[in-house]
């Protein structure tokens, strides 16, 4: 009997048979695909009778093809195999009837994850971390909005009634959102999600999660992909909307992905730690994430909107510096001695895609620990020189993501040529729009 088939049926001995399963495929955009296969056909997934094209993994976002990439009908778009995800069916109790979701990957033609899967980049240099005799151990911090439901995809957006411009630790808005709020964390429980607290964040409208620290990387992507489905399912059945849009509104605060990042070695014991100051080991972890910042800001800021966060007074760090427990740096060190020593990635959005967003955090501690960068002076010293900031132009990044050494090593010279090619049809795609400010300040002036 497979693995599937006895988490189906300790699932239906909990639940009962479900009406439906959902099949879920992560894309280049962590935009989640796939299929509904009756609930009584749980054993046409578990033989690997489903298949979907390999072209899935790497559509634009506006759910297109972009034959520039090799992939799609010019290679006459063929199958793969769709395979279940280990642990990860779940119960979704926000749902009409009763569903159940379970998490997917497809195999190509030699019987292994294809190398599109964005969650087989993330295992792959844990794999790398592993072979060193390291381990790390990982935790995301997730923000977003809940908005007014709006009534076409064109309209902007509305923050519920009665909320404060600056809810900052409000316990109030907590408070009143809290029938929201406290199925969102009972729906987490039911689907197995290390929620750890959650706070009214600086926006209207706007709060935080705080998972709880793993040592598994790709439980923790999970766990942010899972979590954002789970929020905007729960938003919308109290007849609201949420976003983890980077940028929603340009006066407020955007919506980040912090990543807190420690390392262990065989023996359990993290190797960040020092007794005095900051160990050589987290130092050189901190140049590695620098050094190859610029070079994945593609990642941490994937999208048109994501650049918005980089604008000055933009609420978010917007260069490549350090600091100790310095929240307007871009790697924050909120402790350097103990089990909790750590740094803390604060550049990416919430609108990135977890598992590569948590490949180049990873890679570039990994890379900073073989090789021991330089690293510039933290924040907080006086001979501190600024570092320039990084840039606030998508195709600047995607320029600067297409040659990178660093990207081929990490990801592979194909999925970096992919992921580029992907990016530059959505700019040049969506660059082409005349916005209704240039119509409003434009056309009748000129």
């Amino acid at each position: 009997m497979s693995r599937f088939i006895e988490e189906f049926e300790a699932y239906c001995a909990t639940y009962g048979p479900p009406e439906r399963l959902e099949l879920m495929l992560c894309d280049l955009n962590a935009v989640l695909r796939g299929k509904w296969l009756p609930g009584n056909e749980a054993e046409k997934l578990a033989k690997g009778a489903v298949r979907l094209p390999l072209s899935t993994y790497a559509p634009n976002i506006l759910g297109e093809e972009v034959e520039a990439t090799g992939l799609g009908i010019v290679v006459g778009d063929p199958d793969g195999k769709i395979v279940p995800v280990p642990g990860s069916l779940r119960n979704v109790p926000w749902a009409r009837g009763h569903v159940a979701q379970v998490q997917v990957e497809m195999q190509d033609e030699s019987g292994g994850i294809s190398p599109l899967s964005p969650r087989q980049k993330l295992q792959d240099v844990v794999d790398r971390f592993k072979a060193n005799g390291l381990r790390p151990v990982v935790a995301t911090e997730l923000e977003f909005y809940i908005l007014r439901p709006r009534k076409t995809a064109e309209e902007a957006p509305q923050p519920p009634e009665g909320v404060p411009n600056a809810q900052n630790y409000d316990l109030k808005v907590l408070e009143n959102s809290e029938e929201i709020l406290t199925e969102i964390l009972a729906a987490s429980k039911t689907q197995g999600l290390a929620t750890d607290t959650l706070i009214a964040e600086y926006g209207p409208g706007q709060f935080e999660v705080n998972f709880l620290h793993t040592d598994d990387p790709v439980l923790a992507a999970d766990t942010a992909l899972l979590f954002r489905r789970l929020v905007k399912g729960v938003v919308r059945k109290h007849g609201m909307e949420a976003t983890f849009m980077a940028k929603p509104y340009a006066a407020c605060p955007g919506n980040g992905m912090h990543v807190h990042a420690s390392v262990l070695d065989q023996d359990g014991l993290n190797i960040f730690s020092a007794e005095h100051g900051v160990s050589e080991t987290l130092r050189a972890a901190v140049g590695g994430v620098l050094a190859t910042m610029r070079e994945m800001q593609a990642i941490f800021a994937p999208h048109m909107n994501s650049y918005r966060r980089f604008q000055p007074n933009s609420f978010a760090p917007t260069a490549p510096d350090w600091g100790l427990d310095n929240r307007s740096a871009s790697v924050r060190l909120p402790e350097t001695r103990g089990p909790g020593a750590r740094l803390e990635h604060r550049i990416a959005g919430a609108d990135v895609n977890p598992y590569l967003a948590l490949t180049a955090v990873l890679g570039g501690m990994l890379h900073g620990i073989e090789t021991r960068p330089d690293v510039p002076l933290p924040l907080e010293d006086p001979a501190m020189i600024a570092a320039a900031p990084l840039g606030h132009d998508w195709r600047q990044a995607v320029d600067l993501f297409a040659a990178s050494e660093f990207a081929a090593e990490l990801f592979g010279e194909d999925y970096r040529r992919i992921y580029s090619t992907v990016r530059y049809d959505e700019i040049d795609q969506l660059t082409r729009i005349i916005s209704p400010t240039e119509y409003r300040y434009y056309l009748g002036r000129l």
